[in-house]
């Protein structure tokens, strides 16, 4: 029998640890990083592209290449979340026979569980190489408020990509365990998680080596890449407004103005301003028309103040009650 490792499996990024001396160890891959992009992509020769490389082509071919797919999984295709992700994801969604989505990549259609799986697989051959060993078992985690649906989803993709899933474990659950780890704590303690495409909030009550979950709340569609999005929808209406362009409609376009959103709120995290500079967008009147501007942090703190307040609004309905209990 193989070895098992743990996987966060996120909407942006998605990362694998063991358990060695009984204490985790990161797995990591490339140069020492230690995360993997939960990208997929089929490129124009009709290869399949995973993590950094299906990340690398996406401005290029954005149409092929499938990002933030953790947000669609286990979802009704007519839901109201389907609707809003379409407006801005740069790939096609499809209707399969129970309502479930699909996605078509390269005149090919895939489920949202195939698409996992490739990323599973993906972090399986990073483990494999890294360990020197054979891995088939998972513990793989899940946002809190992900339902049965979305969760044997979550199962079945990590059954796909050739791994026995031994737990499905909420996220706020695994990171109050990796907190208090042989410390032998008692005390109750929250764990606010705000990932790339999820936000969960958990109270935990820790007494020794026993991890009990008081309260959970979140919002399984509340991310950083809502933040991105924000930043991105502010850029255009930018564009718009200078060169009278709209380029919501420029598949290419959406994507590098994303990848340039999320480098900005990645720069404003320790700078007051960032400068977005994205070159030959589109073709003008009187030639090549680029994306030049200097966003400061408070204006990015102005176009997500409501979102950020969303967080806290779960929060003060979820720790009230708890911290009462």
């Amino acid at each position: 029998m193989g070895l098992a490792i743990g996987i966060d499996l996120g909407t942006t990024n998605s990362c694998a640890a063991i358990m060695q001396g009984g204490r985790p160890r990161l797995i990591t891959y490339k140069g020492g990083k230690t995360t993997i992009p939960s990208v997929f992509a089929i490129d124009e020769k009709g290869n399949r592209l995973v993590g950094e490389d299906a990340k690398r082509q996406a401005q290029l071919n954005p149409t092929n290449t499938v990002a933030n797919a953790k947000r669609l999984i286990g979802r009704n295709f007519h839901s109201k979340t389907i609707d809003k992700v379409r407006q801005v994801f740069t790939y096609e969604l499809l209707e399969g026979e129970s309502s479930e989505v699909l996605i078509k990549v390269k005149d090919q259609v895939f489920t949202l569980e195939q698409i996992s799986a490739a990323i599973l697989r993906k972090i399986k051959e990073v483990a494999e190489q890294f360990l020197g060993a054979d891995v088939d078992q998972a513990v793989i985690t899940v946002p809190a408020y992900f339902n049965d649906r979305q969760r044997q989803a979550v199962r079945n993709a990590g059954k796909l990509a050739g791994l026995k899933v031994l737990r499905i474990l909420n996220e706020p659950t695994a990171a109050a365990l990796a907190y208090g780890l042989g410390k032998n704590l008692s005390q109750l303690i929250a764990v606010y998680d705000l990932g790339g495409g999820t936000f969960d909030i958990s109270v935990i009550d820790i007494k020794d080596r026993i991890f009990e979950v008081i309260a959970t709340g979140g919002d399984t569609f509340l991310g950083g890449v809502d933040f991105d999005d924000r930043l991105m929808q502010y850029i255009l209406e930018w564009f718009l407004e200078k060169h009278g362009v709209d380029l919501a409609w420029d598949r290419v376009a959406i994507q590098r103005i994303r990848d340039a959103s999320e480098a900005a709120k990645i720069e404003l995290s320790s700078t007051k301003n960032a400068r977005v500079h994205i070159p030959y967008i589109a073709k003008g009147a009187n030639g090549p028309l680029d994306v030049d501007l200097e966003i400061p942090r408070e204006k990015l703190e102005q176009l997500t103040l409501d979102l950020i307040n969303r967080t806290v609004e779960t929060c003060a309905r979820l720790l009230g009650p708890a911290a009462n209990g």
